[in-house]
């Protein structure tokens, strides 16, 4: 692979570039939940418009980071990697220029298709740039500086919408866009995968499975958010599901999918995906809610609301690495089993989360359980889906279960309000309960899906790092 060492001025140029690429997105990401409230007021958007700026975000990058990380190995990954860059760079000033909310939401549609670039792009730099030897090393300083940019976007999202506008928590991007680019041309050398030398791009790149896969779950969450008339929402729920059956055909005759469904013949594999859908989309769902709850109606500030939350991300910093070594010597099912008990008994504590109670008895005790279940998850349940295959398939498998935790919190924002009666009129503080104690099932069910669907040893591959796993 590639000659660099880490510690050079060649290895260090290019962890700055990996940083910087992949923690613009994951700095967005952390910052947008706490600006919603703002961006709701300041464009007259109603609460399905504010579903649809996480949810075009979310759509578009779940469908398509798996196409983001062929295209790096097809095309070099330097170049894909600063595409990616430039395209969020230029999505970001849409985002905060936006005069309406449609045009916020196109604009955060693109920023999808640019981080399908960054997020797989970032981790495939170091691997190819370094020294067989020195890439564990890159790759763990890489991991634990993308959780730090997770875990400040709360604070450094908070204090741009209180003090200026929550337009800065897009435009502050792009001075850091141009930093990541400038060390990227520089610092990094271009890349690709010499097995598909000579291939033609279009047997490579898997555009009909991607399209298939965007336009099913397009369908299928419109109508969950939108809420047309229920004829119209029928066939396109009718629409949908047509669409993902056809992109399950697809991946089944394609020569390269970019869902491999030969992966799925794993029963550990499959199960771990299963957990993944269900845990991470209580998560994104629940955070989402919780966030907009504290602003509207227990009078948070922006920066308040965002650090009422900082300790999830605390804990599964602090605790996720040490669970990975407990791991080793349990076995990820009794883990995969408790942790998301725990974490669904988290999310029925914060039903407690009302106006007039305070934070250190409704909310810190919720968020705090929460936390807690979560760090028994995240990195058990990425080790889980890697041990059940090949180490050849290590990366796809990685892929996919990533693509599968974004997909999970595009379906949840959708669905979560609706089953729990949120719009139309009703109080919404009782919605969130509703929508927080489905959560909290949906994370027990993940235990239960441990228990029965994983093997009793379970093969779990290396640990990821703590902030690997908190960037999801």
């Amino acid at each position: 692979m590639g000659d660099i060492r880490y510690g050079t001025p060649a290895g260090r140029g290019v962890l700055l570039a990996a940083v910087l690429g992949s923690g613009v997105a994951f700095l967005d990401g952390s910052i947008v939940n706490v600006a919603l409230p703002r961006i709701g007021r300041d464009l007259s958007a109603d609460f399905a418009a504010l579903q649809w700026v996480l949810d075009a975000y979310l759509l578009t990058l779940g469908a398509l980071v798996l196409v983001g990380g062929a295209l790096g190995d097809l095309f070099g990954r330097r170049r894909v990697f600063v595409t990616g860059l430039v395209g969020f760079g230029l999505t970001s000033v849409g985002c905060g220029v936006a005069p309406t909310a449609g045009v916020l939401i196109a604009a955060r549609a693109g920023q999808g298709v640019a981080a399908a670039l960054l997020v797989p792009g970032s981790l495939a730099l170091i691997s190819a740039a370094y020294v067989e030897e020195d890439r564990s090393r890159a790759i763990g300083a890489w991991s634990g500086l993308a959780g730090v940019a997770t875990a400040i976007g709360p604070f450094v999202g908070g204090y741009l919408v209180d003090t200026a506008s929550w337009r800065w928590a897009f435009l502050i991007n792009v001075p850091l866009i141009a930093v990541a680019v400038a060390v990227a041309v520089r610092h990094v050398p271009e890349s690709h995968d010499p097995s598909y030398d000579g291939m033609p791009a279009l047997e490579r790149l898997d555009l009909p499975g991607a399209t298939a896969a965007v336009a099913g779950l397009g369908l299928i969450v419109f109508p969950m958010i939108d809420r047309p008339r229920t004829g119209v929402a029928a066939t396109l729920y009718v629409l949908g599901v047509l669409s993902l059956l056809g992109f399950v055909v697809i991946e089944s005759r394609r020569r390269h999918p970019m869902l491999p469904l030969s992966l799925f013949r794993s029963r550990a594999f499959t199960v771990a995906n299963l957990i993944t859908f269900v845990v991470y989309g209580a998560l994104g769902g629940a955070l989402f809610l919780v966030a907009i709850l504290l602003q509207t109606r227990l009078g948070y500030s922006a920066l308040e609301a965002g650090m009422a939350l900082l300790p999830i991300t605390v804990a599964l910093l602090l605790l996720s690495s040490r669970v990975g070594g407990l791991m080793v010597r349990t076995g990820p099912r009794p883990l995969l089993t408790a942790g998301p008990i725990v974490a669904g008994l988290g999310l029925a504590l914060l039903t407690r989360t009302e106006p007039g109670a305070s934070y250190l008895s409704s909310v810190l005790p919720g968020v705090l359980v929460f936390g807690l279940g979560m760090s028994l998850v995240v990195a058990p349940i990425t080790s889980t889906a890697l041990g059940a295959v090949s180490a050849t398939r290590a990366g796809v498998a990685s892929g996919v279960n990533n693509a599968v935790a974004r997909v999970a919190g595009l379906v949840a924002v959708a669905l979560l309000p609706l089953a729990a009666g949120l719009g139309g009129g009703a109080d919404f503080t009782a919605g969130v309960h509703r929508a927080l104690l489905i959560a909290a099932v949906l994370c027990a069910a993940g235990g239960l899906l441990a228990l029965v669907g994983l093997p009793p040893l379970a093969r779990p591959a290396a640990a990821p790092t703590a902030a690997d796993t908190v960037a999801r």
